[in-house]
């Protein structure tokens, strides 16, 4: 019997919406509840990889890092309960992100439901604050048309997770009378052309405009038109905490991003700005220095704020111009608003160019291992399209500041600053793009969240390159306790593994690099290994941060509990 003979059940159904979707991978951990899914996927095995991962929350990671890469829903499947709960992390990943993404839950049979059956969660309650839209699909026939609704809502305005409950009993059941298989596209939204001619009114009446980029739905053909507005208007553009790859970091608008540990600088060029464009970004507590970047919710400046979700306009600060528009829309009228005369703040932006290279100079270090250069390093040797990835830590500030990003969809780095992300995201990558070399740069703390995927790297021979910072402790908590609690450290210390064998019992080349100098020759035997690759490397406990030590924290918490 073909697959197409075999019976229209329920998983079958809704294997074949997937496909209709063009969908070609899929990431998950089986499941004794989705099993008639599972046996639907072997059909259409050639058409739709199934990635086997070994924790819930690292196949959600990964389904978001695709989806991230892709501009179409990650797709991935976990089993209930505990399934569902590890799973959470990288939903709230894709909340925070603007990701779209589907979950799709194995759920009790409806006959159980409500009696708190083996591993029974209700979903809707669990998932409503992070997800678009939750579901549960309790009729068979029904599976196309919740799926089509799941890829429009993830894909369309703010992009995000849905997340839909599949009741084991519905998946094997089977659906007598042909059911069509209706198509989502996303919905574009566009400015009028009276908003551009006030954007570009704005800007003719500005001395020192800057324009704040960020955000999801920014395909290669809008990053490019909107890179040309830039240079036409020679507008200076910052980057959103953790989206630094919107515009190439070497044109010389580019004057560097928000964020933790960002440039003081910056944050003055932004106070001293008289029009603020905000291009795609949700102006989130990170990218506006909690909330302090403008003031709230009126800011001083001419705040012109576009945005995909008509709810993100006014969520926080007034605009003087809200433009409901996604990045495709935004990027294919910005011709409405070139410049009518010459500009007259050329100096104001060569000024943030300026400061913005300055930044990214390394200070003097005594440190055998200085991770400033490491990183200078690798961004200068690294191919224009590799893909770098992080989770959350301190050791992301050497990352973010150091390394510039020449491309679009070359940064896979968590807003929601979920530990454990680096290393899924960066396996999802080389899948995606396995001519692309895809870096993952890790703390010890963070690492260890997901790091049993390097087993999955193997098994799919995702040859991802892994730098594990280990200053054998937690260190953003660290420097928090240092800050505020002077003297009263407990509960941050670490005493990790050796990385290097680790690594090597998941079959990954791997090498410890304890010196500056060793770090060229071990990243290009890693790159030359043709497996998975993990380079460990161990510092200083005081390379807390890239802006001070832990000697400078812990002597200003003093200072300031006197």
């Amino acid at each position: 019997m073909t697959g197409t003979e075999r019976p229209a059940t329920g998983g079958r159904l809704l294997v074949d919406a997937l496909v209709a979707h063009g969908i070609d991978r899929v990431f998950g951990v089986p499941g004794e509840s989705y099993l008639a899914v599972l046996d639907a996927l072997y059909d259409v095995r050639d058409t739709i990889q199934v990635v086997t991962c070994r924790q819930e929350g690292g196949a959600a990671m990964m389904a978001e890092a695709d989806g991230k890469l892709t501009g179409r829903p990650g797709i991935c499947f976990v089993t209930r309960g505990p399934g569902a709960t590890n799973a959470s992390a990288g939903v709230h990943v894709a909340a925070q992100d603007s990701t779209p993404m589907i979950l799709f839950v194995g759920q009790v049979g409806r006959w159980d439901t409500e009696r708190e059956a083996f591993q029974e969660i209700d979903y809707r309650r669990m998932f409503s604050s992070i997800a678009k839209w939750v579901g549960q699909v309790d009729t068979a026939a029904r599976v196309p048309e919740y799926v089509a609704r799941a890829f429009a809502v993830a894909q369309s305005g703010r992009p995000g997770p849905v997340v839909l409950a599949l009741p084991e009993d519905m998946l094997t059941d089977i659906v007598g009378t042909p059911v069509s298989l209706p198509v989502a596209a996303p919905v574009e939204t566009y400015p009028s052309p009276e908003q551009m001619r006030a954007l570009g009114a704005a800007l003719s009446e500005a001395q020192r405009p800057l324009v704040i980029v960020g955000g999801s739905r920014w395909d290669l053909d809008s990053v490019k038109a909107f890179e040309r507005f830039v240079t036409s208007w020679d507008l200076p553009v910052a980057a959103a905490f953790r989206q630094q790859d919107r515009l190439d970091n070497a044109h010389p608008c580019y004057i560097g991003s928000f964020g933790v540990g960002g440039d003081p600088a910056l944050h003055e060029r932004v106070a001293a700005a008289d029009v603020v464009i905000v291009a795609g970004a949700r102006l989130d507590e990170l990218s506006t220095n909690g909330y302090r970047l403008l003031n709230a919710p009126v800011p001083r400046q001419r705040l012109v704020h576009v945005h995909a979700g008509a709810e993100e306009l006014g969520k926080v600060y007034a605009p003087w111009l809200a433009v409901n528009a996604s990045p495709v829309g935004f990027a294919s009228m910005l011709h409405l608003a070139e410049p009518r005369q010459p500009v007259s703040w050329s100096t104001w932006r060569a000024e943030g160019r300026a400061a913005f290279e300055r930044w990214q100079q390394p200070p003097p270090s005594t440190e055998r291992l200085d991770l400033a250069q490491v990183v200078r390093w690798l961004s200068a040797q690294l191919p224009a399209d590799a893909v770098v990835t992080n989770g959350a830590g301190n050791y992301t500030g050497w990352v973010h500041r150091y390394h510039s990003h020449r491309a679009p969809g070359t940064q896979l780095a968590p807003l929601s600053g979920s530990m454990g992300y680096g290393l899924p995201a960066a396996v999802a990558a080389k899948l995606r793009h396995p001519e692309r070399t895809v870096v993952c740069v890790a703390g010890d703390g963070d690492f260890l969240m997901h790091g049993q995927e390097l087993a999955t790297a193997s098994q799919y021979r995702a040859n991802i390159i892994v730098v594990v910072v280990d200053n054998a402790m937690y260190g953003t908590i660290r420097m928090h306790q240092e800050l505020h609690h002077p003297g009263r450290v407990v509960g941050t210390e670490l005493k990790s593994p050796d990385f290097a064998a680790l690594a090597s019992a998941f079959d990954a080349h791997a090498e410890r690099v304890e010196t500056t100098e060793q770090f060229p020759g071990a990243f290009e035997r890693s790159v030359a290994a043709g497996r998975p690759a993990l380079l460990h490397l161990p510092v200083s406990p005081e390379a807390l941060s890239h802006t001070r030590t832990l000697s400078q924290v812990r002597a200003a918490g003093h200072r300031a509990a006197r």
